[in-house]
């Protein structure tokens, strides 16, 4: 049985409105005809999807589970026509995620170079985007830090950087030149994944809010409500007033890889690959950002 996507795509509006009329409305179709199509992809399916009745609409189990595989699923049937529409143009063009700090322009001008047909689209991502948007489609490649699900992945090491201790600009150990783990043992730590991937060995309370990115963890910090930790790189191209960033030599360091779906194999994204490696080498020579600037200059 093939899955009719335009089916999902009604289930998915009425999945989050849980209201077959306003889901209708912004599908600007007819109600009738929306309920008429649901029933179909649950008969396709063999399952109820939605419970109705006087109080309203919900999901089934087997609804619940269809909207969490649903959205990666549109998602690469989108990604898919982006890349045929690009190349129907023209032009192809590769889809480059990265996180915060980390430079993609030396591995994409030294790859344009050798493939002046190829365009580099880049995108940020956060943490808990990395492993999805490769594996459904919506990115080629990635830059990524650790800790990520490798399921389905391959995962390439490029080089580790130093961390910081990010601070209130208030905080008793500001003015210091360098903290050590144990200055800042017992500290309500800001955090955005699960606890087990905390680089820090000592103990923290959990500061009790959930921080998606650098610049969420930057305005929690100067609000007072904890501290945290980031690559150093970051820092670079992020600042705050109200925040301090220390050297903390004794953290374990951040591990930047690039990775890539085990599926989406292609010359293409082999000759990034080697790019990015060569631009790596060429950061970790350098050492600092100055001489990464250059760094720049030289792959281009």
């Amino acid at each position: 049985m093939d899955l009719d996507l335009r089916k999902l795509r009604y289930f998915v509006a009425v999945a989050e409105r849980l209201h077959f009329g306003r889901a209708a409305d912004e599908l600007h179709i007819a109600q009738p005809v929306l309920s008429r199509q649901i029933r179909a992809l649950e008969q396709d399916l063999g399952a109820s999807l939605f419970t109705r009745d006087r109080h309203g609409v919900e999901l089934t189990d087997a609804g619940r589970q269809l909207l969490a595989d649903a959205g990666p699923l549109l998602a690469s049937t989108h990604a898919v026509r982006r890349r045929v529409s690009a190349a129907a143009g023209g032009k192809r063009r590769l889809m480059v995620g990265f996180r915060a700090g980390v430079a993609v322009t030396p591995a994409a001008r030294a790859f344009e170079a050798r493939h002046p047909d190829v365009v580099v689209d880049v995108q940020r991502i956060e943490g808990d985007d990395q492993a999805p948007m490769l594996l459904d489609g919506r990115i080629d490649v990635a830059y990524v830090r650790l800790p990520i699900d490798e399921t389905g992945l391959r995962v390439t090491p490029l080089y580790t950087e130093p961390r910081v201790a990010v601070l209130p600009a208030g905080h008793r150990l500001a003015g210091k030149e360098e903290v050590t783990e144990a200055d800042l043992a017992g500290e309500p730590l800001l955090w955005h994944a699960d606890p087990s991937t905390q680089p820090t060995r000592r103990p923290h309370p959990n500061a009790g809010y959930v921080v998606r990115g650098v610049d969420e963890t930057l305005e929690h910090v100067a609000a007072g409500r904890g501290i945290s930790f980031l690559a150093r790189s970051a820092t670079v191209f992020s600042s705050h007033p109200d925040v301090i960033y220390v050297p903390i030599p004794d953290l374990a360091p951040d591990q930047v890889c690039l990775a890539v779906a085990a599926s989406h194999t292609s010359p293409m994204i082999d000759d990034f690959f080697t790019a990015a490696q060569e631009a790596a080498e060429i950061t970790a020579e350098c050492g600092n950002y100055e001489m990464w600037r250059l760094g720049i200059d030289a792959v281009s």
